[in-house]
């Protein structure tokens, strides 16, 4: 979400984060920001510090009291530059501070950045279990219903991964980087093999999946 009072840059951000494949939500003040983000879930914040009526450093530290929130990334994005102004972003609890004008290519950088490290954060229980579907890290075992499902180890690595950060959307290059890592010459369309294969797996209708889902036209993600 990008929460901003000026039209012309929200839309300047929309269009550069769109076209790297987000899906992108905005608000030009502080209040109608709250209240879409009490509704729905987001993955990234880009929050103005200058905003009508709940300012944008007020509105960090009541993101960071909720327990939905609390680990919401947020980028600060304000005309103050001034070091004092930076510190105190950071210390109510902001995960970067980019300051105006800016680069659209230095921020779409730094909202890479900082999903790859939460990205990185998965859950760590030995058993991780989503209704019907189990999944043992230790035993490298997955069943559905207590059956066991037989699974390549790349299938394996590809659903574990996506199960570990459930509703965080991956694009195929995302996925690639993250399970095939350094093995050469390997397609993005390899991505949607195994997705198919996993599907047809685990999934009690593999044309209508209730685990592994599509967002069209930007990746998938595992629906917990």
């Amino acid at each position: 979400m990008v929460v901003d009072d000026e039209a012309d840059l929200t839309e300047l951000i929309t269009y550069n984060l769109k076209q790297e494949g987000f899906a992108v939500d905005s608000a030009s003040d502080g209040e109608s920001a709250l209240a879409k983000i009490k509704r729905g879930t987001y993955d990234l914040l880009i929050l103005d510090l200058m905003l009508p009526g709940i300012q944008g450093m007020e509105l960090c530290r009541i993101l960071r009291d909720e327990q939905k929130t609390a680990r919401l990334p947020i980028i600060m994005l304000t005309a103050k530059g001034e070091e004092v102004d930076r510190v105190l972003g950071l210390e109510m609890g902001a995960d970067d501070y980019i300051t105006k004008p800016f680069s659209p290519r230095e921020l779409i950088a730094r909202v890479k950045a900082i999903l790859r490290r939460v990205s990185e954060k998965p859950v760590t229980e030995k058993h991780l279990k989503i209704r019907d579907l189990e999944i043992d890290r230790e035993r490298y075992t997955v069943t559905i219903k207590g059956m066991p499902v037989k699974l390549s180890a790349t299938e394996f690595k590809l659903l574990l991964f996506l199960a570990e950060r459930k509703g965080k959307v991956f694009n195929r290059d995302q996925l690639l980087d993250a399970v095939w890592r350094d093995e050469a010459f390997v397609e993005p369309r390899t991505v949607d093999v195994h997705i198919r294969r996993l599907r047809s797996q685990i999934e009690k209708d593999s044309t209508d999946p209730q685990y592994i889902k599509t967002m069209r036209g930007i990746g998938y993600f595992f629906d917990g």
